[in-house]
């Protein structure tokens, strides 16, 4: 945009919204920015060219706080909750409410319409490619980064995966967006022309307030989208499908499950491409770097992407084959004394360490626990029961998740209250030919400040047990 002359507000003052603030305040807009954390807590606030009387931190975020007329714009970073009171305020008294997301790709991508300003950020335009779902988020997001790539135009990978959105200042031809519910639970305007939903299930109930609620901010990455755009979406994932049917742009289904009419299937060991019912080979599952079924629905949804960027298949495969799997995203940490040890610190609900549990035939000594969302453990416990000889229980989350272990009949639970004594307790339990798997369930937040953080610990106690550098 030409520029925002107007009075805005930001709400949260981490790595996103510091960049929101000072994007904003380079195009001329009159800047707040709160946070109920001290400055001295906040590192990426400290370099914001505002004075000290736009630096509402460390109080009670309410707008009465913020002197003068109400403001013409609220922007929420994306950990702020709808029913945080500043932002009831906002929507109450009919401010404008945006997501940084909203304000950081209404910057780079390409406005159409009678309005249009082919002048705008010096005829910046980007391709946005959006991708959500509650697991393989970051997986898919870093495969298609590498399909971008691909195709020899300039790209970036940013978003929930690391890099604020509004932090982008260069020019790109494609943006691969990895977008969490909290990002799309305020999208307005914003036009995603292709996007991705790889699933859902219960995740951040206690952020959204119910899974209906979860369910609707998923769905806002197809809000705005036209009959020329592209949606794909996994056929397999019931509530995914019953959401295609209200969107109005291409669909592009893909399926682990199903061989489908048209789409992207399984078959045979095998990912194809299905046209008129007729199967193309594309690549070899057992050829990947990502294992596991719910890795190649990650794979499929990112060659459905591919296919619509106009690489070849030869194309498609050479770039899926050379993925290698993210850091934190069932990371081989090393095999010692003949036990395998995995870092999926990222699976931070119980679906996606589900889903880590059934990528290996071998015993399974499971490192469990963290801080729960609000989410039923019941359902995690009885899969453990069945793919865990021993599961390891730590931190906030323990005791519920033992009393759910016992009660559907995990053959052995052992709580310990750190971390680090988990980890140990994990290493003790295991036996060669066993994979110890942190797959936690839960976020970090009850002792770390990211999964990142919770997943370098696990491996360098792993390594300083086997007295390896």
């Amino acid at each position: 945009m030409d520029g925002y002359h107007m009075k805005v507000v930001v709400i949260g003052a981490g790595m996103s919204g510091a960049a929101a603030a000072k994007l904003l305040h380079g195009r001329g807009a009159l800047v707040y920015i709160m946070d109920g954390k001290d400055e001295s807590g906040l590192p990426y606030a400290r370099e914001l060219p505002l004075p000290q009387e736009r630096r509402l931190f460390g109080a009670e975020m309410t707008l009465s706080s913020v002197p003068g007329p109400p403001p013409d714009l609220v922007v929420l970073s994306p950990g702020v909750p709808p029913h945080l009171k500043v932002v009831q305020e906002a929507l109450n008294q009919e401010i404008r409410v945006w997501s940084e997301v909203e304000l950081a790709l209404g910057e780079l991508m390409e406005e159409e319409g009678e309005d249009a300003d082919d002048s705008k950020n010096g005829g910046h335009r980007a391709t946005v490619i959006g991708v959500t779902g509650s697991n393989g988020k970051t997986t898919t997001a870093s495969l298609l980064g590498a399909v971008a790539a691909m195709t020899g135009k300039s790209s970036v990978v940013a978003g929930n995966i690391g890099r604020a959105l509004t932090s982008l200042i260069e020019e790109y031809e494609y943006i691969v967006a990895e977008l969490s519910s909290f990002q799309l639970a305020f999208l307005d305007k914003l036009r995603i022309p292709i996007a991705v939903l790889l699933n859902i299930t219960p995740d951040h109930l206690d952020w959204h307030g119910s899974f209906e609620a979860y369910v609707a901010a998923k769905a806002r990455i197809f809000k705005n989208q036209r009959p020329e755009d592209v949606c794909v979406i996994n056929w397999e994932c019931p509530v995914c499908r019953e959401i295609s049917e209200t969107v109005s742009s291409r669909r592009v289904f893909f399926s682990s499950g199903t061989l489908l009419f048209e789409g992207w299937g399984l078959e045979q060991g095998w990912i194809v491409r299905r046209r008129d019912g007729k199967s193309r080979r594309v690549v070899e599952t057992q050829a990947l770097s990502l294992k596991g079924v719910h890795n190649w629905e990650n794979v499929m949804a990112a060659l459905a992407v591919a296919e619509e960027l106009g690489l070849s298949e030869e194309e498609m495969s050479r770039v899926v084959t050379a993925f290698e799997p993210v850091k934190h995203r069932q990371e081989v940490v090393g095999t010692f004394d003949g036990i395998l040890y995995i870092n999926d610190s990222k699976a931070t609900n119980p679906d996606s360490a589900i889903k880590a549990m059934g990528s290996y035939e071998n015993p399974i000594v499971l490192l469990a626990g963290g801080r729960n969302k609000g989410l039923d453990m019941m359902g995690f416990m009885k899969v453990a029961k069945e793919r865990a000889r021993c599961v390891v229980v730590y931190g906030e989350a323990a005791a519920e998740m033992q009393r759910a272990g016992e009660g559907v009949g995990v053959p052995r639970i052992v709580e310990r209250k750190g971390f680090a004594e988990a980890v140990a307790a994990a290493i003790e339990e295991a036996c060669p030919g066993d994979v110890v798997l942190l797959s936690p369930g839960c976020t970090s937040w009850d002792g770390f400040k990211n999964y990142e953080e919770r997943g370098e610990c696990f491996k360098e106690l792993v390594r300083a047990h086997y007295d390896v550098k």
